[in-house]
């Protein structure tokens, strides 16, 4: 009995996953980020990214600060699992094949308070079935936010 039961599991998991539109698989690729974030899974969090990817920051001054994905993930692997939560809006999808933009605006949370937002811009290529982040530059403030039920959390 138990064996009818997981074929038919794993045969709508199927069916499910095959049914999803282009759009939805890129979010996949950009949600499973920000679980990684808030779970601090740093192997999770480089399997998100090609191995070439590139992270940046624009400051408050106007400059592009660059970091390492791998000295990102071992900041998340320092703080507490739930501490990192940052929610998001997908506001554009653009697909074009292997190539996907996404412009995702943003509230962080760190601990559960508020430390700032802006809007995440990210660049992202086909690898198989999966979607995976080349670049990804985002902005960063504290006022002129997009409104927080707006946002959600990654799932």
């Amino acid at each position: 009995m138990k064996r009818p039961l997981l074929l038919l599991c794993l045969a709508l998991s199927y069916s499910f996953a095959m049914a999803q539109s282009p759009e939805d698989a890129v979010k996949a690729g950009v949600n499973k980020l920000f679980v990684a974030m808030r779970t601090g899974d740093s192997a999770l969090l480089l399997s998100c990214f090609t191995p070439t990817a590139v992270l940046q920051t624009i400051t408050k001054q106007n400059s592009v600060r660059t970091e390492s994905v791998s000295a990102f993930a071992g900041s998340i692997s320092k703080i507490p699992a739930g501490a990192a939560d940052e929610r998001i809006t997908f506001s554009h999808i653009h697909i074009d094949g292997p190539l996907a933009s996404v412009w995702t605006p943003y509230r962080f949370y760190f601990k559960g308070q508020f430390s700032h937002c802006g809007v995440n811009s990210f660049q992202l290529v086909r690898d198989g079935d999966t979607w995976k982040i080349q670049f990804l530059i985002d902005t960063r403030r504290k006022d002129d936010c997009v409104p927080e039920e707006s946002v959600t959390s990654p799932q």
